[in-house]
């Protein structure tokens, strides 16, 4: 059976974007060979509010569970309850090189970006960071990581740091692939449809929370950029506002764009099928979350024995890595 990881950073609330390019995907996926993963550990390459930081990890872990991962099925726990991530990620970082972790995409985006509103502090994690998301993938001996494509070239570098160890040290660990799905992959900002939708606060008016009231919701969509023409089709090249609405609207009803702009003369019409579309869809994940939020032991209880299931693959892939590299076993 085909073993998936896959992961999210507890920074900000999950999206709509967030939603149906991923978190509705792992539902899909789920089974006793899935694991998912609230990465805590990644959110520290910034500066975090400790208060924050442990609310927003427990609320989404709290959001897996509401939109329908089933914790007797598949896999879910937070990655910093589960140690052995920490300690392969030293050994990733020993195998990759400072030229491949310095190319990374998002490296020099987020740290030219700290550079410039962060006073001049860049973490040393945000450069080695992609060695614990190594870490992460291989400790599970993972045959597939579903991705954006925005998270394509962490899976490539993992891809390259588990061959490069292979060949060094003996076969240790399995050479994932990435899977990137096509339809919905990529939700884009209302205001700002050239740039993916995000948990970022540059753009509250633009980004869906999995979670908003519907109100909240429908003002957003019956606001968003469209375009100067007026017609209404899919062509995100020429009329990206458009298109990212008919995306929206075929995602939550079940169609291609195409199928979804049929019938459309105007966009009125559109924004408000689009926004009562979300709402109904989102509406049930908003009631199970109240409901699991209303017994955060419950939820700690689902972790807890997540990482317990976690660790008994983890330990045993660890314990192959560092007898690989030579390291002492303890007495």
């Amino acid at each position: 059976m085909t073993r998936v990881f896959s992961g999210m950073k507890p920074t900000g609330d999950a999206t709509l974007g967030s939603y149906l390019g991923a978190l509705r995907h792992w539902v899909d996926d789920q089974g006793p060979e899935a694991l998912y993963c609230v990465v805590d550990l990644h959110a520290l390459t910034v500066p975090q509010d400790p208060v924050q930081l442990r609310a927003e990890t427990l609320g989404l872990a709290t959001t897996f569970l509401a939109v329908g991962i089933d914790p007797n099925v598949s896999i879910v726990f937070v990655q910093s309850h589960v140690h052995e991530h920490s300690e392969l990620a030293w050994l990733m970082e020993c195998t990759a090189s400072i030229g491949e972790l310095r190319r990374m995409t998002q490296f020099k985006d987020k740290s030219e970006k700290a550079e410039e509103g962060g006073g001049g502090f860049v973490s040393g994690g945000l450069l080695t960071y992609p060695a614990l998301m190594a870490a992460d993938i291989l400790l599970y001996d993972t045959d597939e990581v579903p991705v954006g494509d925005d998270q394509r070239q962490h899976v490539e570098l993992t891809r390259d740091l588990a061959i490069r160890f292979n060949s060094r040290y003996g076969d240790t660990f399995v050479v994932p692939k990435a899977t990137v799905r096509p339809a919905g992959a990529r939700v884009m900002d209302l205001q700002d449809p050239t740039r993916k939708m995000s948990k970022s606060e540059d753009s509250p008016a633009g980004t869906i929370l999995l979670l908003e009231e519907p109100g909240a919701i429908a003002k957003k969509i019956k606001r968003a950029v469209t375009d100067t023409e007026a017609d209404v089709r899919y062509d995100p090249s020429t009329k990206p506002g458009v298109s990212n609405l008919l995306s929206i609207l075929a995602a939550s009803t079940g169609r291609t764009p195409e199928a979804a702009a049929e019938g459309y003369t105007q966009y009125g019409p559109l924004k408000n099928d689009t926004a009562d579309a979300v709402v109904e869809l989102l509406a049930p994940i908003r009631a199970r979350h109240t409901e699991l939020a209303a017994d955060p032991a419950e939820v700690h209880r689902i972790l807890d024995a997540g990482a317990e299931r976690a660790r008994k693959t983890a330990a045993t892939t660890l314990a192959r890595a560092r007898a690989a590299v030579g390291l002492l076993a303890p007495r």
